[in-house]
């Protein structure tokens, strides 16, 4: 009965080894200038994927109350994320751009990148979660 009891303690043992751990990544946006409408946050693990729409790994649609707001992306597993977001204020479910494409409704990307002519990478704004994290990104407009 103990050597059962021994082996039945060593398999959970190794089960509980197999089991991924999971983080939360949390996501702060700060410096919204309107209440109108709704930031959607939009998070991204495959670099083939990164930017594109309908390709996101997890999006969420968060109201806008104050200048700043908080989103928690739960049961992540260990790896690079990276994050983009923008300001629905019309609610369109767009980002709406002018007629060069350059946006006119506030945007960010994680690691507070700035592009200048061009979507950045996924690289340039990937991080890696290996343990609960807080992410803060400053909006743009």
């Amino acid at each position: 009965m103990k050597i059962l009891i021994s082996l039945v303690c060593i398999l959970f043992s190794f089960v509980s080894l197999a089991q991924k751990e999971e983080h939360t990544l949390t996501v702060k946006v700060t410096s919204i200038e309107s209440q109108r409408g709704v930031i959607e946050i939009a998070l991204y693990k495959d670099p083939q994927k990164f930017a594109k729409v309908g390709q996101t790994y997890r999006i969420v649609r968060v109201k806008t109350e104050g200048n700043t707001i908080i989103h928690d992306f739960k049961d992540l597993e260990e790896g690079k994320y990276a994050v983009c977001l923008f300001h629905d204020e019309n609610n369109n479910k767009t980002c709406d751009k002018n007629f060069f494409g350059i946006p006119t409704e506030g945007y960010a990307f994680s690691n507070n990148i700035r592009p200048k002519f061009s979507v950045p990478t996924f690289e340039e704004c990937s991080m890696r979660l290996d343990k609960n994290k807080t992410l803060t990104i400053k909006m743009v407009y």
